[in-house]
This record gives structure tokens, C-alpha cells and sequence, in this order.
């Protein structure tokens, strides 16, 4: 579980899917991010959209901005492909990256058939199954939690009516004089 670390904060959401970047892909599978992509473009039927998409210039612009401030500090200096991403020697990178889904990181490492590749495959594959599976228990706990509002909902109606109907039996009575009604005996002795 711990070798999970490193993985994990390289997940990303995009386009309603947790994707990793290819060059988090290549530094995961201990390959350069170019021959990660030569090999990608060699197996490209494997590749359907589903499991990898280039990112829009939009997309591209948003992660930099995110990579500039939070994800650097996460990483430090362990992973230094972020200055890759951010900045080359050549000024930045001269194509959009691509992005993988799981099934996608996990083909990745089968055309790139290196050692390093496979063994991380199996870190790459947990760490995607771990996430899906925090989803799930959110899922679930915002379900319950809606489920209690509803509830308190329903139960502070009814208490507003129990202390609507117990506001006539609260106030003091009227303690004037009351004309009497009926026979008076003393009236009559006159």
C-alpha cells in the first residue's frame, strides 16, 4: 500500500475520468516520455479513446497553472518530471501531451514490455482500483447523509406542528371574572 504513494497524486480527473499524463506515465514506467509516445504511435490500434486522449490547449493551459503552485510542492524533489512538463531546454513542450486512462496506463506498459514497465503496471492498476473504490464509500456516504436530511426534514415538520398544537395548551389561563351560567341559589333567598 505504500508503494502507492509516488502514484496516487499523479492521478488526475479529466474529462470525467481519472487519467494520468504521459510523462507521469513515463516516469512511472522508467522510460523517456518520447519513446513512451514512439511506442504508443507503433501500437496506436491498442489505443482507442477510451484508454488515451491528447489534451485540448485549454486542458494543457489549466494543469501548468496547477503544476506551477500545488502539484510541484507534492513532489519535490523526487519527481522531477514535472520541470519537464512545465519547461524544456526547447521552452516547453511542442505538442499537447497525451493522457491515459487505467486501462490505457496499463496497455502502455504491455507495447513498452521493459521489466521496470511491467513490475509498475501492478502499482498503477492498484493505485487506479484504490481510487475507484474511495468513490464508491463517498458515493455511499453522501447517499446516507442525504437519506438523514430527509429524515430530519420530515421529523422537523412534524415537530412544528406537535408545538403549533401545544401553543393553545401552554399559555396561562384568563384568570377575569367569568359570568356564571345556570341556577344561582343565592339570588333566590332574597
Amino acid at each position: 500500500m505504500n508503494d502507492l504513494k509516488p502514484i496516487k497524486p499523479l492521478i488526475l480527473t479529466l474529462r470525467g475520468q481519472r487519467v494520468i499524463l504521459d510523462a507521469d506515465s513515463a516516469e512511472v514506467y522508467g522510460v523517456p516520455v518520447k519513446r513512451l509516445n514512439e511506442q504508443v504511435k507503433r501500437n496506436i490500434e491498442r489505443f482507442p479513446k477510451d484508454f488515451m486522449f491528447r489534451l485540448t490547449g485549454e486542458e494543457w493551459r489549466d494543469l501548468r497553472s496547477q503544476f506551477a503552485t500545488s502539484r510541484l510542492e507534492v513532489f519535490g524533489s523526487q519527481y522531477n518530471s514535472r520541470s519537464q512538463i512545465a519547461t524544456t531546454s526547447h521552452g516547453g513542450r511542442r505538442s499537447l501531451p497525451y493522457v491515459f486512462t487505467e486501462h490505457g496506463a496499463i496497455m502502455a506498459a504491455s507495447v513498452l514490455n521493459s521489466p521496470d514497465a511491467v513490475a509498475m503496471s501492478v502499482f498503477v492498476v492498484r493505485a487506479f482500483v484504490q481510487m475507484r473504490e474511495r468513490l464508491l464509500v463517498n458515493a455511499e456516504i453522501l447517499k446516507r447523509l442525504a437519506e438523514i436530511d430527509k429524515t430530519l426534514l420530515e421529523h422537523n415538520e412534524a415537530l412544528s406542528v406537535i408545538w403549533e398544537q401545544l401553543q393553545p395548551l401552554l399559555t396561562p389561563p384568563d384568570d377575569s371574572p367569568k359570568k356564571q351560567l345556570g341556577f344561582d341559589s343565592h339570588l333566590n333567598k332574597k
